[in-house]
């Protein structure tokens, strides 16, 4: 299920932008012209996260900010200022927002502020994973944890410390469909601004190394639209 965004923004030009570049992301979107239909919408909606303007009529982002944080501790809140002095985002911070973005703000820190965001507020409770063995197999492949060398078909390669941690967690979680999302935080971790392309490029190279025939991966198969599952 796509995320769901409740963007806050009295200018109706710009909300309508906002509207035009998440929605063409794939995520659901909800709009409010002012403070005061934010919190209502909020209520109502319980969106992933909130892309919340400062200065708005009613109510402003502070208070909207302020009010949310009363009742939700969780949900991410992203705020847009036209102000550049600091303390303008001080305020926003220390009323429980999670990030900030100065106007005009770029596109592309704009999306990557927000899948870090929702990235970070996934909360996954996984019972402990019993310690790995220094060599293990995936699929016909032994994987040498300590040499960071791939075994296979006779032909020994090199692995990165990120090929290594992806390898590990497919082992530990055989025929689990593990998300794009869950897997960048374990690799790259919460606070990685990057995009779910990052993630792709390496286990296109990784399956270079593992799978019988790359082209068309039996051991680590792409599931649409949500990630990975190491099939063994």
């Amino acid at each position: 299920m796509s995320k769901h965004i409740l963007i806050a923004e009295d200018e109706a030009p710009l909300r309508q932008g906002l509207i035009d570049l998440l929605e063409g992301e794939g995520y659901r979107v909800t709009a409010a012209a002012d403070g005061a239909e934010a919190l209502h919408c909020f209520a109502d909606e319980r969106p992933d996260l909130v892309l919340l303007d400062v200065m708005m009529p009613e109510q402003s982002g502070y208070d909207v900010c302020r009010a949310i944080r009363k009742t939700d501790s969780l949900t991410p809140i992203l705020m847009l200022t036209a102000k550049g002095e600091e303390i303008d985002k001080v305020i926003g911070l220390e009323l429980g927002a999670d990030d900030y973005v100065t106007k005009p703000f770029g596109l592309h820190e704009l999306r990557a502020r927000i899948a870090a965001l929702l990235r970070r507020s996934v909360v996954t409770r996984q019972p402990q994973a019993p310690a790995l063995p220094d060599r293990f197999e995936i699929g016909a492949a032994i994987i040498d944890r300590k040499s960071y060398r791939v075994e296979h078909g006779g032909v020994t390669a090199d692995l990165t410390p990120r090929e290594v941690k992806l390898l590990e967690i497919f082992y530990q979680r055989q025929g689990e469909v593990l998300s794009r999302n869950d897997l960048l935080n374990a690799v790259w971790g919460i606070d990685y601004f990057g995009t779910t392309r990052t993630l792709d490029q390496h286990i296109a190279q990784l399956r270079k190394k593992i799978e019988p025939n790359p082209a068309s991966p039996q051991v680590i198969t792409t599931i649409h639209g949500v990630g990975y599952r190491y099939e063994g």
